[in-house]
């Protein structure tokens, strides 16, 4: 069943708040402009650095011997990563050779879902109307129920967990390139996670099983009764069998097809343990490290499988393309943010009369929008000038000319035809 709450703001109490959010305001329009600013220096920046990285880098012909002629070199090189680690879950007992181990955790949890409406009033006030309604649902972080907006909620949706647990994932720490060994850097970098399929011994389940009564009692006793009850949703500190194996999921709950609230799922994925990789990165020994440019940007990268070094600096620049793109939609939106902040006043003011305060707030909108994307441009276009002249003198170049047609034009507009000559009466 829904809970609602209506809450109601009175209209001085919404025009002091709209006057009080200004200075946030002011500070989303400075961190957007800074923002856009920043972008363009770092894209130049790492532009420079990557194009400097190419022109030094060379081939590493094969790993399979250490090479000193390449040592403090920045060398592409191909070949397989290899480690013999083995890598332990403590808590399932789940172990496998590989160079990462991931234990992705869900709870099976009472949540909570909100949804507000406002009502603008006559003579300036507000109201608001919020629904809340609950579901159950798989969540990555047990849900506190104590905190439900409904009074009702908090004793009929009662959450527990079987077992607390967390994400975790174990990384191999001795990887090998034929003859170099791969630093931690690199090592996060490999990919191509699979499912791990989980066989656990009775003596591992028996523990899982005692850990999870062992939870349940001391919540029990919190609570002041002996046991979970069916009605909050938990089970009996006695249960013996509570751990499941389905592939590569640890189910913790009575019944793997019905889940019950409490339940948790545990999904295990691991990468192999050998990998073909492509590497770029500054050789140190027997090891590697990131390069170094002369403007202080860091270069390396690790690809999956078999890449030209052309193909990851390709990879490498449209990655810097498309992350300066969205930086740039990034800081030209908390611009816009920031100035709707600034005119919310004057939508307020005018909300005396519910229909006027929303024609004023549409105008406002509009008004935002069309100045904080002239201004976010305008500081795109100093940015150029300033990282990049010609582009940037180009681009003010244009942006004249189109002022000035546009300025031009208005002015033809403008002007009052001249009064047409008298007819002339037939001869």
């Amino acid at each position: 069943m829904a809970y609602t709450e209506t809450t109601t703001t009175g209209y001085f109490q919404r025009l002091g708040s709209s006057f009080s959010g200004m200075g946030l305001g002011i500070v989303l329009f400075i961190v957007g402009s800074g923002l856009l600013w920043w972008n363009e220096g770092n894209f130049v920046a790492t532009r420079n650095a990557l194009n400097e990285a190419q022109g030094l880098s060379m081939e590493l012909a094969s790993v399979d011997q250490v090479d000193p002629a390449a040592d403090g070199k920045l060398v592409h090189a191909v070949g397989n990563a290899v480690t013999q680690d083995l890598l332990i879950d403590s808590i399932f007992g789940v172990s496998v050779q590989g160079m990462q181990l991931k234990r992705k955790v869900e709870f099976y949890q009472w949540t909570e879902r909100s949804s507000t409406q406002k009502r603008q009033k006559l003579g300036g006030g507000e109201e608001t109307v919020t629904t809340y309604t609950y579901e159950q649902a798989w969540q990555a972080e047990p849900v506190n129920s104590q905190n439900f907006k409904d009074p009702q909620a908090r004793t009929a949706h009662v959450n527990t967990t079987a077992l607390t647990v967390q994400n975790e994932t174990f990384k191999a720490t001795n990887v090998t390139f034929g003859a170099y060994r791969l630093p931690d850097f690199l090592i996060s970098s490999i990919s191509g996670a699979q499912p791990l399929n989980v066989q656990l011994t009775q003596e591992q389940k028996n523990g899982l099983n005692q850990q999870i009564r062992n939870q349940h009692a001391a919540a029990a006793r919190q609570q002041g009764g002996g046991m979970w009850s069916a009605a909050q949703g938990g089970y009996g500190y006695g249960a013996t069998d509570m751990v499941h194996e389905q592939g590569n999921v640890v189910y913790v709950g009575a019944a793997p097809n019905a889940p019950q609230i409490g339940d948790v799922r545990v999904t295990f994925t691991y990468v192999q343990p050998a990998k073909q990789i492509s590497v770029l990165a500054q050789v140190n020994g027997n090891t590697f490290q990131p390069f170094k440019s002369k403007n202080g940007k860091t270069v390396s990268g690790l690809s999956m499988g078999v890449k030209s070094m052309d193909e990851m600096y390709e990879a490498k620049h449209t990655s810097n393309s498309m992350l300066s793109w969205v930086l740039r939609f990034a800081g030209a939106g908390l611009v816009i943010a920031g100035l709707k902040v600034l005119f919310a006043p004057l939508s307020v003011l005018a909300s005396v009369v519910p229909i006027l305060g929303r024609i004023v707030g549409a105008g406002a909108g509009l008004v935002s929008s069309l100045l904080g994307g002239a201004w976010s441009l305008l500081v795109l276009s100093l940015a150029w000038l300033r990282f990049r002249p010609m582009i940037g003198g180009i681009m003010l170049a244009i942006a004249l000319v189109l002022v000035s047609l546009l300025m031009l034009r208005g002015k033809g507009k403008g002007a009052v035809p001249p009064p047409a000559p008298p007819a002339q009466p037939a001869a």
